[in-house]
């Protein structure tokens, strides 16, 4: 067993290195300067697609639900644990290469849409779509479409079923003392009431959840900012500065160079938005609409409030803290930044946020896993699935995960390899649905 854990583990760190990372983001450099900013110019009406309501149109959910249940899988500990990590090892620039990873990863996520719309196929369980039928419809490699979808099914398990829940419990068991086993009977429960009613129930509950917990956070966030309001230019000053600049030790921070804040700040930003995974297009294909670009308009904006606002949030909490230059954990950064203007309410809001957060992205990755299994073994296993994903809420709540850690975290990478190949290969099949839509648009 420790060997498979350590091939597993030395394979995660191959599929996760300098070169996936230069590919997800070159990708959605390449992408940006094909769509000519897209992701800059149309922001406004993106954001005003997300209220429009196509009732009369093929789908499943409106185009708000399916945005949710995207934000639902993304929005998760990553936006909490994974900034403290890159500011504990990347320094205070780590921040500016994420803000990097979610602006051109805006672009990624659009033309991701643009086509998980385009392909996708009615089913007996809604629709279906995502990189495994645009693989095989478009770009007309379905053993590509198989592979995607054979790593979304695991990853489902683990980075979204198990982990999640693993996460969650163990937070509960350290702030509030409640047994790992009460907490996972308890997710275990209210998963099932969830996601047994299918992406028409996903989509009311995320609608319900997601941004009532956004904006919790946010504006915790922001109260704790306007406490130290004066605090917040210097922030802005270090995180500008260290992109490009080492970051000197001081205190318990051992330091950064350039090419750290880089790394850490391009890994964890992917991590976050999951732009270029082409995981949220499986969401969106579910969307109520009759135009790929509308969708893909309201997706791109996903990839902007995970990393540009909620991620922003919790990076500026800890630089106008004393923390992160303390050798605080980064699994205690956030919460420790946050108590020292709120005090241990500050800890409490951090544990509940970080729990639902999780809890969120165990209910959107749900939906993912599901339509991986409907494509490699068809409809009639999906009550089997959404059992067995239940079950496995319970068990990622009391087991210890450290292989499942690996496992999912290499699953997750791979996901991305045949999702960029498609992108690629279909790219001018993107920029042609978004010149009709804009022409259309425009001579409208």
């Amino acid at each position: 067993m420790q060997v498979l854990e350590k091939l597993v583990a030395t394979l995660s760190a191959w599929v996760w290195g300098p070169l996936m990372l230069t590919l997800l983001v070159g990708t959605g450099l390449y992408l940006t300067i094909l769509l000519k900013g897209l992701q800059f110019r149309a922001l406004p009406h993106a954001f005003k697609l997300i209220w429009t309501k196509d009732q009369d149109h093929e789908g499943d959910i409106s185009h708000f639900a399916a945005l949710m249940t995207a934000l639902a899988a993304t929005v998760g500990i990553g936006n909490i644990v994974g900034v403290a990590t890159a500011i504990s090892l990347g320094g205070p620039g780590a921040v500016f290469w994420m803000w990097i990873t979610g602006l051109v990863g805006m672009a990624t996520k659009y033309s991701e849409a643009v086509l998980a719309v385009k392909y996708r196929e009615k089913g007996p369980h809604g629709m279906r779509g995502g990189p495994m039928y645009y693989l095989s419809n478009g770009a007309g490699l379905p053993w590509l479409g198989t592979l995607f979808a054979l790593f979304t099914a695991c990853a489902a398990f683990g980075i979204g079923n198990m982990t999640q829940a693993n996460a969650a419990a163990k937070i509960f068991e350290a702030t509030f003392n409640v047994p790992l086993m009460t907490s996972g009977i308890i997710l275990s429960l209210l998963t099932g009431l969830v996601i047994l009613g299918g992406i028409r129930s996903i989509g009311r509950f995320t609608s319900f959840l997601v941004p009532l917990m956004i904006v919790a956070y946010v504006g915790a966030s922001l109260w704790v900012l306007t406490m130290h309001f004066q605090q917040i230019p210097h922030a802005f000053g270090l995180i500008f500065y260290h992109a490009f600049n080492p970051s000197a030790a001081t205190g318990g921070f051992a330091g950064a160079t350039v090419a750290a804040a880089m790394r850490f700040g391009i890994a964890r930003g992917v991590f976050s938005n999951e732009s270029g995974l082409g995981s949220a297009p499986i969401a969106a294909a579910a969307a109520r609409t009759n135009d790929p670009v509308k969708q893909a308009l309201v997706s791109m904006t996903q990839t902007f409030i995970d990393t540009l606002v909620v991620c922003t949030m919790t990076a500026l909490v800890i630089l106008t803290a004393n923390s992160w230059t303390q050798g605080v954990s980064p699994a205690q950064l956030t919460s420790s930044s946050m108590a020292e203007t709120l005090g241990h309410s500050g800890r409490i809001i951090v544990a509940v946020a970080t729990a639902l957060f999780a809890y969120s992205t165990l209910i959107g990755w749900h939906y993912y896993g599901e339509k991986a299994i409907e494509y490699l073994l068809g409809a009639r296993w999906i009550n089997a699935y959404r059992v067995t994903f239940t079950i496995a809420v319970m068990i990622g709540a009391i087991t210890s995960l450290e292989f499942v850690w690996n496992f999912s975290d290499l699953a997750n990478g791979l996901m991305a390899i045949p999702n960029l190949i498609g992108l690629l290969l279909l790219s001018q099949i993107i920029k042609k649905e978004t010149t009709r839509y804009f022409s259309s648009k425009n001579n409208a």
